[in-house]
């Protein structure tokens, strides 16, 4: 019986392994994840940046095309999910349906509810690909099949949950903003520079208002602070790779020597109880802007995009200069003079 039972196991193994399928917490967590990131990024992203030049400067094919792109952030998502999880061709481009459906029916959690949806219509779908003589057929029907019932089943739910616990992080930074600005742009600021998806993370949570800007604050101190850090030895290329680029580029040295990443955490854990309660910075524009930090500086277009957004609402009356100028300037220097006294103390 025992023997019996092993072999059995022995088949599904082979049988996952032949249609590529890794159950980890890497094919998930690092490269799905990272995947929905990037098709966030060059879609909802884009679009909300091109449709805001589009609205400022009243071009009107600008905003044309800003919209387009936001609306198909639910397939780029899916899609690059899919690509992540090296999915055959057909179940690739079912993924677009899927990706659609749990998108829109997720609600705020949108992002969380096409990660979660995708990936077990990917798997099950790698599953039945090329297994029948009608595959054209067979494949974009059960991954379409089960990733529209699973979306129309528990996205909303999944929508419902992440924006739950968005909210509450969001309800406790506005009512503890020195220790939640701590947390939040300690933990952020670190998933930026770890192999993981801060962008992602905070695009699933919908984490916007003084929790967004305690986690863009925590974003800049790391990106800029890896940056500085490191100048003498990477000089401008570096500086501008890791300033604007990804401070996950210092992850083989943190490995290396775990120590450097001391400064960085020390500083989110400085710039986001000053954002949150000297500069009550907040980020209300696209969730996903609140994990980019100075990233491309989608950031700071996030940050004005949220205060046009506002002005146009009735909200907020105008934008001032001195703001602008109060908050970039301060983050900067703060982060800035700190990482140079702590590195002469490491």
């Amino acid at each position: 019986m025992k023997e019996k039972i092993r072999k059995i196991f022995t088949k599904i193994k082979e049988f996952l392994a032949k249609k590529d399928i890794q159950i980890s917490l890497k094919r998930y967590g690092i490269d799905a994840l990272g995947a929905m990131a990037q098709g966030l990024f060059a879609s909802l992203l884009i679009g909300t940046i091109v449709n805001t030049i589009g609205t400022q400067f009243n071009i009107e094919i600008l905003k044309t095309i800003g919209s387009y792109a936001q609306s198909a952030s639910g397939v780029a998502m899916a899609v690059a999910i899919g690509y992540a999880l090296k999915c055959p061709p057909l179940v690739l481009f079912s993924l677009a349906t899927v990706g659609g459906a749990a998108n829109t029916l997720g609600g705020a959690g949108g992002p969380l509810a096409v990660l979660v949806i995708t990936i077990i219509s990917a798997e099950i779908g790698k599953l039945v690909s090329k297994e029948t003589k009608v595959d054209i057929l067979v494949t974009p029907l059960v991954t379409i099949l089960v990733g529209t019932l699973l979306s129309i089943q528990i996205a909303p739910v999944i929508g419902r949950l992440a924006s739950s616990i968005g909210g509450a992080i969001m309800w406790a930074t506005e009512l503890q903003p020195f220790l939640m600005g701590i947390i939040v742009s300690v933990i952020v600021g670190i998933a930026l520079t770890l192999p993981i998806s801060s962008a992602a993370i905070c695009a699933a949570l919908s984490l916007t208002g003084l929790a967004g800007g305690a986690a863009l604050a925590g974003c800049c101190a790391h990106m800029i602070g890896f940056a500085i850090m490191s100048f003498k030895e990477n000089k401008w290329g570096g500086l501008i790779a890791q300033g604007i680029g990804t401070s996950m580029l210092q992850m083989g040295n943190i490995i290396k020597n775990p120590k450097i990443a001391i400064a960085p955490i020390l500083t989110s854990a400085i710039t986001g109880p000053i954002a949150t309660c000297i500069f009550k910075l907040r980020m209300d524009g696209p969730a996903i802007s609140s994990g980019m930090g100075t990233c491309g500086l989608v950031g700071q277009i996030g940050v004005y995009t949220g205060w046009t957004q506002s002005i146009t609402q009735g909200i907020k009356q105008a934008i001032t200069r001195m703001g602008l100028d109060r908050i970039n300037f301060n983050k900067f220097c703060i982060t800035f003079y700190y990482l140079l006294y702590i590195r002469k103390n490491i």
